[in-house]
C-alpha cells in the first residue's frame, strides 16, 4: 500500500511539472511571435522611411 501511495504521489508531481512545462512552452512561443511581429512592423516602417 505504501508503494502505491508513493507512486501516485510522484505521478501527480510529474503531471503538475509537465503542465508547468507546457505552459512555459506556449507562453514562450506566444511571446516570440509577438516580438517577431513587432520587429517586422518596425522593419517595414524603417523601409518606408528610407524610400522617401
Amino acid at each position: 500500500m505504501a508503494f502505491l501511495g508513493s507512486f501516485l504521489q510522484y505521478a501527480i508531481i510529474m503531471v503538475i511539472l509537465a503542465a508547468i512545462a507546457l505552459a512555459g512552452f506556449f507562453a514562450g512561443k506566444k511571446l516570440r511571435e509577438n516580438k517577431d511581429t513587432k520587429a517586422a512592423a518596425e522593419a517595414d516602417t524603417a523601409a518606408e522611411h528610407e524610400v522617401k
